[in-house]
């Protein structure tokens, strides 16, 4: 097992170990992010927590980080044939492959074990992959339902659950499934959920599934996202078709070599 690096670095200030530090440093990261700050002392305590962060906020690396080492200081069980030592639910397969390539990025030279659990892709490779057991399942809920349905994935010594973009998961329809799926867990567990926004239904589930869990909202109070430019034209009834027109023209001319997409509210 690394021993924490020196005090100098931000990130062994937290809690991690020599060899994510160096690693961490090798992929470019200077210091940690709010999320990452207050998240990964928590996660180390074996606090459950509900994270109020944006995408973009480096909320991948403050739950992503603390798990690999958990891991690694054999913290969780072994795993067992068909049976991950650790779970992070995703909405999208598009997302569950991002945090794998993230995660696998963090791991360095470590023997830690991933699997990715989505759909539309043939099961057969993702039941051969977990049928030893990994270290780490990153899933869609619809893909790991089927799996788990068929006897082919067991969450019952599972002791780390990650619920990330919660919020969307709920928009998406994957409450059901997601309840399902956590009832197969142990009720011995550390649960961390993530959410761009805490709207009264992610609230409900979190006070369900989650056992007194510390409460982190980094979220502006303007949550429209940094990269995303607004325009507003007061114009009267007659002028709105000249005045879209006029609009789309403009915001295109400094962006017309590379795609753009617009949103479009008259009222």
């Amino acid at each position: 097992m690394s021993k924490p690096s020196n005090k100098e670095d931000q990130f062994a200030k937290l809690g991690l170990h020599d060899s994510f530090c160096s690693n961490l440093k090798s992929l470019g990261f200077e210091a940690p992010t709010k999320i990452q700050s207050i998240a990964i002392p928590k996660i180390f305590s074996g606090k459950d927590i509900v994270a109020n962060a944006q995408t973009g906020t480096g909320k991948t690396a403050a739950f992503g980080l603390p798990l690999l080492q958990k891991i690694t200081s054999k913290k969780l069980p072994p795993s067992s044939p068909r049976s991950p030592r650790s779970l992070i639910l995703a909405p999208t397969r598009e997302l569950a492959l991002q945090i794998l390539e993230d995660l696998e990025s963090f791991s360095g030279n470590s023997k830690i074990s991933f699997s990715c659990v989505i759909g539309g892709i043939n099961q057969n490779s993702q039941i051969r992959k977990n049928s030893r057991g990994v270290d780490v399942l990153i899933a869609a809920p619809g893909r790991l339902l089927d799996l788990i349905n068929q006897g082919h994935i067991r969450l019952d010594q599972t002791e780390f659950l990650v619920l990330d973009e919660c919020d969307r998961l709920l928009d998406m329809g994957f409450l059901p499934d997601v309840k399902r799926i956590i009832k197969t867990m142990p009720k011995k567990r550390q649960s961390l959920l993530f959410s761009a926004t805490i709207p009264a239904e992610v609230r409900q589930f979190s006070q369900e599934i989650l056992s007194r869990p510390d409460h982190i909202d980094i979220a502006p109070k303007n949550i429209a996202a940094p990269k995303i430019n607004q325009y507003f034209y007061k114009v009267t009834s007659t002028q709105k078709p000249s005045a879209l027109r006029l609009s789309l023209i403009h915001i295109s001319e400094p962006t017309r070599r590379y795609a753009i997409s617009y949103a479009v509210f008259c009222l």
